[in-house]
């Protein structure tokens, strides 16, 4: 990477202290409801009911008979659509904060509540210094700036 690349790296990495601030991060490979070549849909995932007018974003994976639902709390401004029942909605307030779905008026009882969204991960860098090695004029590598994804 070019020395400005780096240096730009280097100041947002100690603007958040190393280890101490998280900030959003863009996952190159899951950063979407949907597979990336798609667009999402307002039916890409069911969303897990919190309360009578309250809902929580989820990516669900399946895999082999398996499946494990991820919370999203981290939607992308402006990239979220919803559905009752397959019908779209925009009676709600979304907290891109949470990745809280707040309805106007709450959806009946066994409704089939969905999404389609683009994300951010929350994550923090996992070291307290980057490792970054001169390769030639201009040029830098990083050797090291971990992430670890932030959760609770």
């Amino acid at each position: 990477m070019k020395q400005d690349a780096a240096h730009e790296l280097a100041t947002f990495f100690e603007a958040r202290r190393g280890r101490l601030y998280g900030f959003r991060f863009r996952d190159p490979v899951d950063w979407k409801s949907c597979s990336l070549s798609a667009a999402p849909t307002m039916t890409d995932q069911p969303m897990r009911r919190i309360d009578a007018t309250r809902f929580q974003l989820v990516k669900r994976y399946t895999s082999g008979g398996e499946s494990w639902d991820r919370d999203i709390a981290k939607p992308a401004p402006g990239a979220v659509v919803v559905a009752v029942d397959g019908v779209a909605t925009t009676a709600l307030d979304i907290d891109t904060a949470t990745g809280v779905v707040t309805f106007d008026v709450a959806p009946a009882e066994g409704s089939a509540v969905t999404a389609g969204f683009e994300f951010d991960v929350p994550v923090r860098f996992d070291a307290d210094q980057l490792q970054v090695q001169l390769e030639g004029f201009d040029a830098v590598r990083v050797m090291r700036a971990p992430l670890v994804e932030v959760t609770g």
